[in-house]
């Protein structure tokens, strides 16, 4: 293997390959297009294009992809070949410019929510620019959004993108205001934390369920689970360390900067942490490494699960998103400053961070909302479904200080012109961090732990720099128009934290009084699945904000919760299937063998004496007729609740439908299956237990 930093980038058009193979003028123009967003040039498409070709054919690449992320979940790719005929009869390898700019992919075949029809096939790709090219296999990927024939996103990139926009055009508005004329953009940057699991593929292979959903959906408590927390940071298994080595090599071959790897709380668990990076690139980034992740465990004879709950009673797996927001030379928004005026503008960047999550409480929620998440949101290892925000013990003081004007109390006072004494330079990491909040400040970020670890972080972020953009906006409006700027920031600053700082909360949110005190005391909002939240996308308020931004129409609003909520339910029917066909031709078939043996065994005993004890298999034999029986009854009940979602009035109603009634019929017939488990013989169940899967590597 090369040097790490030989190897880093070794399979991405990056900035060095870009200097390295374009003229100083094509390349200032790219980097313009790159960091300010001006249009790129025909000519300078071509020139580029034909330099990425023929640094991809040196690298053994031999076609080339649009790469995107349509409204699936994962990304899509139709590859083209670089070749073109040449008059002798042999071929050449060419990519134009007009190539590498625009695609055209068939838009009926994706998820559109009623945006395309099935005849209207036609849909673009766009190249994105400011996420750089690489090689996948022999593949040339460019990352590009996708946008139907009337040019409505039908992508997670697009509509991040425009997020992007907005909040760089509201934040630089801030940054004039403060006297920065140095600032060309603000960006934000996310570094996404990926937990997931992995178990022996040969066990993988004979769980239909893992196989169909990704989760376990029967499967009895083992003796053993993560009480002992022994698997946290623990050694790291010769099998699970050869795959982080391959797919640390992997990466960063792709420019993915792997940095973090440990053990997580339950067995078989465990984390990958990357150093953050811009958003977009971020969001591309983890798409791959969760491909990367199952392609590689492969390799391994392992199975990467990255369904947010695949084993009942134990620790499901998240996304943290870590996320900020800095300008193009570096600096930090979200950092205190070493003056006063350099901390009222952190301030007041971060009074528009708790005014965003306050507003749009429910658009953070739905972001992360799907049927797997739905599994872990209020689980002792995930946050709860409310939204609140952790700020730590010295920037509560600082707040209560400036919200009632007296006098901060730290280890220094100086009076800023705000009319407020705080210190001119808040410390770092003064405060325990805070697992247990949705939404934390850890210092010059802030780490949004909702998310689940199948989520794309793309609806996670794209919903975080529209709220934020728009307080910014809100600021911006007001402060551009003040005639005392300094009394109008101190103002707005004390305004928001008054009104805002019911979203702060510092305690243990897996406690159940918090959530009493949150809903009943606060007014915060409790949406416990995705058909209590996702319809709260069409609320005048997010659909006035999002439009009025430009990152979203309202057509493509309407499509993203008609899509969000069709996957929801389809998910949840293939579960209701794959259990059904599981209980019925494999479950309750093994269950009947082993009672049928036992009861010839009892009357084996029987024919040798006929005083013979027969109370084991006699008690066993009616218990398990018991059971058998029940799962008959609850496969039935299962099977009418499905049957009965064919006269759902819409997708609500029928999402409605599957929350409140075909889950719990699930339950329902879990429960004697897994009892069921319980007092079968190891050799009769058909299926790897779950002792099996979380111990098997």
């Amino acid at each position: 293997m090369s040097s790490v930093p030989e190897l880093f980038g070794k399979n991405v058009f990056d900035d060095r390959v870009m200097k390295a193979r374009l003229s100083a003028d094509v390349y200032q123009s790219l980097r313009k297009t790159i960091d300010e967003g001006a249009e790129l040039e025909k000519g300078v498409a071509d020139v580029v294009a034909e330099a990425m070709k023929d640094w991809a054919v040196q690298q053994g690449a031999t076609h080339f992809t649009h790469w995107f992320q349509p409204l699936t979940g994962l990304s899509a790719e139709k590859h083209d070949s670089f070749i073109s005929p040449s008059p002798d009869g042999g071929v050449i390898m060419e990519f134009s410019g007009k190539e590498l700019i625009k695609g055209e992919p068939d838009a009926s075949s994706f998820p559109s929510g009623g945006l395309r029809a099935t005849f209207e096939a036609r849909g673009y790709t766009a190249w994105d620019p400011t996420s750089y090219a690489f090689i996948k296999g022999k593949t040339l990927c460019i990352p590009t959004a996708f946008c139907a024939y009337g040019s409505e996103a039908l992508d997670k990139k697009t509509p991040l993108l425009r997020s992007m926009e907005a909040l760089n055009k509201q934040a630089l508005r801030i940054l004039r205001l403060f006297g920065n004329d140095r600032a060309k953009a603000v960006r934000s940057s996310v570094g996404p934390e990926q937990e997931y699991f992995l178990i022996p593929k040969a066990l993988f292979d004979r769980r239909p369920d893992l196989r169909y959903t990704g989760r376990t959906l029967f499967g009895a408590k083992p003796p053993k689970g993560q009480e002992m927390d022994d698997h946290y940071f623990g050694a790291i298994k010769p099998q699970v360390a050869s795959f982080m080595e391959e797919l640390n090599e992997e990466l960063w071959k792709l420019g993915i900067m792997a940095k973090t790897e440990h053990n997580e709380v339950a067995p078989s668990q465990h984390e990958l942490a990357p150093i953050y990076t811009t958003t977009n690139a971020a969001t591309d980034q983890n798409q791959i490494t969760m491909e990367l992740m199952q392609k590689i465990a492969a390799k391994h004879g392992l199975a990467c699960l990255l369904h947010e709950k695949p084993f009942a009673g134990v620790n499901g797996s998240g996304k943290h998103n870590n996320w900020s927001i800095a300008t193009d030379y570096g600096q930090n928004l979200l950092s205190p400053g070493d003056t006063p005026y350099e901390n009222a503008q952190f301030l007041l960047f971060l009074c528009a961070v708790i005014k965003a999550v306050d507003d749009y409480q429910d658009l953070l929620r739905l972001s992360v909302a799907t049927a797997g998440n739905d599994h872990r949101l209020g689980a002792n290892e995930a946050p709860p479904a409310v939204v609140s925000m952790f700020l730590g013990d010295e920037l509560n003081a600082v707040l209560e200080a400036i919200e009632t004007d007296t006098p901060y109390q730290g280890a220094e006072k100086m009076q800023m012109k705000l009319g407020v004494h705080v210190l001119p330079k808040f410390s770092r990491d003064t405060t325990d961090r805070n697992r247990t909040s949705p939404f934390a400040f850890t210092g010059n970020k802030f780490e949004f732990r909702m998310l689940g670890s199948s989520n794309s972080i793309a609806c996670a972020n794209m919903m975080l720099n529209s709220s934020v953009a728009e307080s910014l906006r809100i600021y911006a409006d007001r402060l551009e128009g003040a005639d005392d700027f300094e009394t109008a920031l101190h103002e707005m600053i004390q305004k928001t934290i008054k009104d805002h700082k019911k979203i702060i909360f510092n305690g243990n949110g897996y406690d159940d009084s918090w959530i009493k005190e949150a809903t009943e005391e606060r007014g915060l909002l409790n949406y416990r699945t995705t058909p209590d939240c996702m319809p709260h996308l069409l609320d005048e308020k997010n659909v006035k904000m999002l439009t009025g931004l430009g990152v979203f129409s309202e057509a493509e609003l309407q499509s993203r919760c008609e899509i969000m909520l069709d996957n929801y339910c389809k998910t949840v029917v293939i579960e209701a299937n794959t259990m059904l066909d599981m209980a019925k031709t494999q479950i309750a078939p093994a269950v009947e063998r082993y009672a049928a043996d036992l009861a010839r065994n009892a009357g084996a005993k029987k024919a040798i004496a006929a005083d013979l004890a027969c109370g084991y298999e006699t008690k066993i034999i009616a218990r398990l007729s018991a059971l058998t029986d029940s799962i008959l009854e609850k496969t039935e009940e299962l099977e009418k609740a499905l049957i009965e979602l064919d006269s759902a009035a819409d997708i609500i109603d029928e999402s409605i439908r599957i929350r409140d009634t075909v889950l719990s019929k699930m339950c329902e017939l879990r429960l004697p299956c897994d009892e069921a488990e319980t007092i079968t013989a190891k050799s009769y169940w058909p299926f790897p237990t779950y002792g099996d899967l979380l111990f098997g590597v």
